[in-house]
């Protein structure tokens, strides 16, 4: 289904936009200090003001550490953000990831936990990187002849994320059961600290409001998926629980945030990073 909505989202971008994300360096840097220098702190902070069990924590601890997830691009589309900038930073976070999540984890839960970096290059190619491609392919080559298509993604893109959801709660059903309020009050409080300091930093250091609104998502969305993986193979089923909450929850946060900026468009969006 991502894939899908990807190369819808492909089809919608060009090469120009990607080029004017990478004469941006310093938004990228600032992107990758904010998912991996606030999310780490923030879940951290969290889970010591709560007396997390030590399982609770390093579950929470590696949703903080895992990079940007792909459902972001797909949120970030949907709230007519930079999708060049958005992919951008889920590749890059997801590449650094690579060497910080181990080094995060170990910095505050004094454990190394490998993280299995060929297979997450191979499923962000094949899930975000070849579909975004051949959209940008297919548009260049039919260009104005796609009018009709690219119309009909947006309704796609939100179909996708509502069954995505549904499947998602549907997978987790089992560890709904175990999970404590304060567990969900947990994950509601860590992505709300990644969109706002995502939104807020990008805000005062007087970026523009599309710049913001992808941020904001990029830092509160993250790759649960790797979280739970992680947690279930190094610190326990216990662990899992952040991640598995945080895999639903941040959907419904994200396609709620969604749905609320897309009928507000920003003011201040610029020419350089498109429709």
């Amino acid at each position: 289904m991502l894939g899908l909505v990807m190369f819808g989202m492909g089809v919608t971008l060009t090469l120009d936009q990607f080029a004017a994300v990478l004469r941006r360096p310093g938004l990228v840097g600032l992107g990758l200090a904010l998912q991996f220098g606030v999310m780490p702190l923030a879940a951290w902070s969290i889970g010591m003001a709560m007396g997390f069990s030590p399982e609770l924590l390093a579950g929470l601890i590696l949703v903080g550490t895992a990079p940007g997830g792909t459902a972001s691009n797909v949120v970030c589309y949907l709230a007519k953000g930079d999708v060049a900038l958005s992919i951008t930073l889920t590749t890059a976070s997801t590449l650094a990831a690579v060497l910080l999540t181990p080094a995060l984890t170990w910095l505050y839960l004094g454990e190394r936990v490998p993280v299995p970096a060929i297979e997450m290059l191979i499923s962000i190619a094949q899930v975000v990187l070849a579909p975004v491609a051949l959209g940008l392919f297919v548009n260049q080559w039919l260009g104005a002849r796609m009018g009709p298509v690219k119309a009909a993604f947006p309704l796609i893109s939100v179909a996708a994320i509502v069954l995505i959801i549904a499947i998602i709660v549907a997978l987790n059903a089992g560890n709904l059961v175990h999970v404590g309020l304060v567990v969900v009050i947990a994950v509601v409080l860590h992505n709300g600290i990644g969109l706002a300091a995502g939104y807020w930093s990008a805000r005062l250091l007087g970026r523009d409001e599309t710049t913001a609104r992808t941020l904001a998502i990029e830092v509160g969305m993250q790759n649960s998926g790797l979280a739970v993986a992680l947690a279930v193979k190094f610190f326990g089923p216990a662990a899992a629980l952040p991640g598995a909450v945080f895999s639903i929850w941040h959907n419904l946060s994200g396609a709620a945030l969604a749905s609320w900026w897309s009928r507000r468009p920003p003011s201040d969006h610029t020419p350089e990073q498109g429709k």
